[in-house]
């Protein structure tokens, strides 16, 4: 690094509501978090950065009472305590919102925000409150959103905001945040950011963790930085740069995050998608992906980018004119588009992607399978030589080849799952929400991944909610707006004031009809 970072061993923001004490936590003979001692203020924001498998989680799990430490302890207030429950540590005024959506999904948002805290009124259950209460909270966060709707019927960002306004229900001495942005975008992020700075205001402490270091950045008044489950210091937020912090979390010096893009030139058509229609969600759209391309669909949420390609590859009713290398496909489900040359990667590895419960190996061949269970029995040992090959090329990082897919870290699941969808060998690679939720040292290796993929002469398209990946990855942009291609943006045109016009305004004629015929 080109400066030297000052450690802030003593500058405090206001009181000190919660300090851990050498906190450390073993599983077995496994240490994933080791001696960590920090002062959290109030008043104040302090950010948690590392890399997927730092101890992140495991930190913010200690604090809220969700874990039990190995060793070390917290002080509340001046007071050492001991939490063996979530319960207790909200009593005392602390609260975890989680980055995995912990909502039942049979039951309505305002069932969902007051569970197992119901008001009551002489005795009975006070719907109408609980409902009237959640609208405001909702409101506060800019979900406008009925409270009585069933959540299975709400978008998994809306969901994140129902979970954050759960966790807001109380007053809190001490909120921790973990990636609560992760299924958020534009005006979404700029809303929870503007709740995390109130609370601040109200003299409040922040414990925030987040891969989006512009977050960080914008927000922290610390920056405690974890690897490998030890702790490498805290600084003054304002003292880090994103590469700074980059380079702190990984521990050596970061090589530009994207990968150089390739000369423009003329590109065989590979992939061309013509009047395709999802009903409710996608009216019309054409569009063609080329040979050596990487191809970005920009939107906002709601804008039909998912439901456009779950239509394309069979797994929503929808109907499309499609061509592969100029000839007609009639793709019915997932299996005939993997089939047929078209691979696809969720946006939601955890509940779509894989399959947690199970081993790295099956999770790996089970859109392949037909290559390692030709006859009536599965050929383990190419089964696990592929998963070998998988973890050396993706640079998977695992303790075991044992372990379950649940077992990994997000970035490595992520990495896995890419493995899995190019095991099929597609022409087509369609990548929805490439790096959500991953840290920054894994974002730079797919983004690699991705554009030796199109080196090699596939057609790659992302579709993303963060602009500046869009833009630092991508050939060529298209923007969606309520379920149509509003315009395209190449070359010097790919900025995020361009992005975020097409995203938000009505098209005109000219512009409309440039992005249907790309």
């Amino acid at each position: 690094m080109e400066r030297t970072l000052q450690r802030d061993d003593s500058v405090k923001a206001g009181t000190c509501l919660v300090r851990t004490e050498n906190l450390s936590k073993q599983y077995g003979s496994v240490t994933v978090l080791s001696n960590i001692s920090i002062d959290i203020n109030a008043g104040e924001i302090h950010a948690i950065i590392g890399e997927n498998g730092a101890g992140k989680s495991t930190l913010m799990r200690l604090i809220s009472g969700y874990i039990n430490p190995s060793v070390g302890g917290l002080v509340v207030d001046g007071q050492p305590v001991t939490f063996t429950t979530p319960h207790q540590a909200q009593d005392a005024g602390i609260v975890l919102v989680h980055q995995e959506i912990l909502l039942a999904e049979g039951l309505t948002v305002a069932e969902n925000l007051f569970l197992g805290r119901e008001l009551t009124r002489n005795g009975i259950v006070d719907d109408r409150a609980m409902r009237r209460i959640a609208s405001e909270k909702l409101a506060e966060l800019g979900c406008n959103i009925s409270p009585n709707m069933l959540v299975r019927d709400v978008a998994l960002a809306d969901r994140q905001l129902v979970q954050i306004a759960r966790a807001l229900l109380d007053d809190y001495k001490l909120v921790i945040f973990d990636e609560p942005t992760a299924v958020l975008t534009g005006d979404e992020v700029e809303r929870l950011l503007d709740i995390v700075l109130r609370l601040k205001a109200r003299n409040m402490g922040v414990l925030y963790i987040s891969h989006r270091l512009d977050e960080v950045q914008r927000l922290a008044d610390k920056v405690t930085v974890l690897r490998d489950g030890k702790m490498i210091g805290t600084y003054p937020g304002r003292s880090l740069s994103q590469m700074d912090m980059a380079e702190l979390m990984v521990g050596r010096e970061l090589s530009a995050l994207y990968p150089p893009k390739t000369e423009a030139r003329a590109r065989d058509a590979m992939l061309r998608v013509t009047s395709a229609t999802v009903p409710g969600y996608v009216d019309d759209v054409s569009f063609t992906a080329h040979k050596g391309e990487i191809l970005g669909f920009a939107g906002m949420i709601g804008a039909g980018r998912t439901e456009l390609f779950e239509g394309i590859v069979g797994l929503r009713p929808g109907h499309a004119t499609v061509e592969l290398n100029g000839a007609p496909l009639n793709i019915r489900s997932q299996r005939e588009a993997i089939d047929a040359g078209i691979g696809y990667l969720t946006e939601d590895r955890k509940a779509k992607g894989l399959l947690l419960q199970e081993r790295l190996a099956p999770n790996l061949t089970l859109s392949a399978l037909g290559r390692f269970n030709p006859g009536l029995y599965l050929r383990k040992r190419r089964e696990s030589a592929a998963l070998e090959d998988a973890v050396d090329q993706y640079d998977i990082r695992v303790r075991s080849l044992r372990l379950n897919a649940g077992q990994l870290s997000g970035g490595n699941q992520q990495k896995l799952l890419l493995a899995k969808i190019l095991l099929t060998n597609p022409s087509v690679v369609i990548i929805d929400e490439p790096t959500r939720g991953i840290d920054i040292a894994n974002k730079a290796q797919i983004y690699t991944f991705i554009r030796k993929l199109v080196g090699e002469g596939k057609a790659c398209i992302v579709i993303s909610s963060e602009m500046q990946e869009l833009i630092g990855l991508c050939d060529r942009i298209l923007v969606m707006r309520q379920g149509r291609i509003n315009g395209e943006v190449f070359g010097e045109q790919m900025t995020e004031s361009n992005i975020a016009l097409l995203a938000t305004a009505e098209a005109d004629s000219g512009r409309a009809s440039e992005g249907g015929r790309a």
